[in-house]
Formats: C-alpha cells, sequence, structure tokens
C-alpha cells in the first residue's frame, strides 16, 4: 500500500524479491493535477501496472467494500509505504503477519507526514528508516529493524529522500523473512523523545532574515525542491518572489537582517540575524532557475537593498 515516489523503490524491490509474491498494490484514486487538471495516476499505481499487478484505489482505505476486497486476496502481510489514509484496525487485523510501515525516521522521533523535512530543518546529524508493525496510533507501532544514515550538508530534502527509498527497501528485503519465521520480536517504541513531523505547507518556505544564518540554510536543505525557500525583493508593487535554490553560510560578515552585504559573481550574501547567507542560485518569479551571478548579469540588484522577511510557520 503506497502512493508517492517513496513507495515506488519499496515496491520494485518487493516485486524483484523471489521470497515475495505480491498479489496486489494498494493507491490513492487518480488526483487531477497541472494547469489543465487532468486525472493522474499515482507513481505507484504506474509502476504497478507496468509489471501487471493488479492494482486498487479506494477513495478511503475504511470502506467495507474495500475490506472486502483485500480479505478475498487472503495476504500474508501488508507493506505500507506513504499511503497517505490511516488504516483501520479491521484492515491491521486481517493479514496474519499483520502489517509492516517503512517510516523514514529513526521513531519515535519524527511521527507524521514530514519526517525527512523535519530532521534536516532540525540540524539533525542523521536520520534513517524505521520498519514498524503498525498498530492503530500514528507511527506508534511496534520497532521491527532499524538502519541510519547521516544528514549530509549537500543534503536536501529531495537527496535525502531518495537515499532513504532505497534504505527503506533494502531494509524492508532484509527485514520480512525472519520476521515472518518469527525470528524477529518487534520492541514497543519509547515514550521519551517522540515528535511530531507535521505536514509541510507552502508558507514554510518564506525565510525570516533576523534569524541565524544556519537556521535559515536547513530551512533552505528542508525545503527544497517543494515548496522551495523563498524571500521577496522590493519592488514596484507587488514585491518580487525570489526562491532560492542554494546557497552556503558565510559565519564572518554580519549587517541588519535582510540587507545585501554584496551582489556580484560570488553571489548575492544577504545578513542574518547572526552571520550571513551567500545565495549561489535562484530564481525570480517566473524566470528561470539560474546561478546567482547570471541572474545578476541580467537583474542587478543593489548592495544595501533590503529583503522582506516573513515569519514561517512552524
Amino acid at each position: 500500500m503506497g502512493t508517492a515516489e517513496l513507495a515506488c523503490t519499496s515496491l520494485a524491490w518487493l516485486m524483484d524479491c523471489p521470497a515475495v509474491e505480491v498479489v496486489a498494490v494498494v493507491t490513492q484514486p487518480d488526483r487531477p493535477k497541472g494547469r489543465d487538471l487532468r486525472l493522474q495516476p499515482s507513481a505507484v499505481k504506474t509502476l504497478a501496472l507496468a509489471r501487471q499487478i493488479p492494482v486498487l484505489q479506494p477513495e478511503r482505505a475504511r470502506h467495507e467494500d474495500f475490506i472486502a476486497q483485500l480479505r478475498a486476496l487472503a495476504p500474508d502481510l501488508l507493506v505500507v509505504a506513504a499511503y497517505g489514509q490511516i488504516l483501520p484496525q479491521a484492515i491491521l487485523d486481517l493479514p496474519r503477519h499483520g502489517c509492516l510501515n517503512v517510516h523514514t525516521s529513526l521513531l519515535p522521533k519524527y511521527r507524521g507526514a514530514a519526517p525527512i523535512q523535519w530532521a534536516i530543518l532540525d540540524d539533525q546529524p542523521e536520520t534513517g528508516v524505521t520498519i514498524m508493525k503498525m498498530d492503530a496510533g500514528l507511527d506508534t507501532g511496534a520497532i521491527v529493524s532499524v538502519a541510519t544514515t547521516p544528514i549530509l550538508p549537500e543534503d536536501n530534502a529531495q537527496t535525502l529522500h531518495d537515499r532513504l527509498a532505497a534504505l527503506g527497501a533494502r531494509l524492508l528485503i532484509e527485514t520480512i523473512p525472519g520476521y515472518v519465521r518469527g525470528e524477529i520480536v518487534p520492541r514497543l517504541q519509547s515514550a521519551d523523545g517522540s515528535s511530531y513531523a507535521r505536514k509541510i505547507t507552502k508558507q514554510d518556505g518564506a525565510l525570516d532574515w533576523s534569524q541565524p544564518a544556519r537556521t535559515l540554510w536547513n530551512r533552505l536543505r528542508a525545503f527544497t525542491p517543494w515548496p522551495g525557500a523563498f524571500t521577496h525583493l522590493p519592488a514596484a508593487p507587488p514585491p518580487l518572489l525570489l526562491k532560492i535554490w542554494r546557497a552556503e553560510i558565510e559565519p564572518a560578515r554580519s549587517g541588519p537582517p535582510g540587507e545585501i552585504l554584496q551582489a556580484d559573481k560570488a553571489g548575492l550574501l544577504i545578513a542574518c540575524g547572526t552571520g550571513s547567507l551567500r545565495i549561489l542560485e535562484l530564481q525570480r518569479e517566473g524566470g528561470r532557475r539560474l546561478a546567482a551571478a547570471d541572474y545578476l548579469a541580467g537583474h542587478p540588484v543593489a548592495v544595501g537593498t533590503k529583503l522582506a522577511t516573513a515569519a514561517p510557520a512552524r
């Protein structure tokens, strides 16, 4: 059971595993996307159909008709990864080996919808994947297995997502045989250190220049590629939105928060609450993604210009 791109890696590994038979795939219904709002299948559905695996798409997982369909399949095990709905107890109790979830954090830390982004935002040195036996709570089930990975300075939400997707798929395949044989005994999660990673909104990408440079650098990495970190450049009303793609910290330079200290081929240097941030790659609203030097060649920005600050949600 999965919907988002993250789930595709686990599904692909399951389909290629000789010890596993994938009898069906469950994913969210097709949703309207793009400017024309045409119905588009999930990434998981596309992959499953390409491999001729039957696909179920209930509007709500708790519908009795869908539960009856699952019961008729008589699965030994359900695997869930980024599905997008909370499963009712009737489904959790259906497979004889229960339901395993591939969760991209080191539980109990970062339960919820966006563990990858919040781990980066909170400046964590590492994260990982937890294979969890699901219960009725939100990511509160017993831990079956864990794998860790460092969060690198060059990581953003996309690169970390891709690494965790591969790590989770590998861990899942390594875990299932021992788990179904009863050789792995799930351990209850500790209540200590638990946290909730709420769903990301567009406003989370707003940069508040009164914050320290490292905090803003983490926000940029956490919300790249979506929703993207952004600020506003003073211009004829309305102010011009600038999306920031890549930056580095300059701890030795400082000034009034939001003020542009330097604008040349080395990039845009912007003062923060502590230190400053050098913008290396950016995109103006309606424009292309450019190296800062290329952007400045066509759109000069005066030193001393003050960028608007906006307090992001937390």
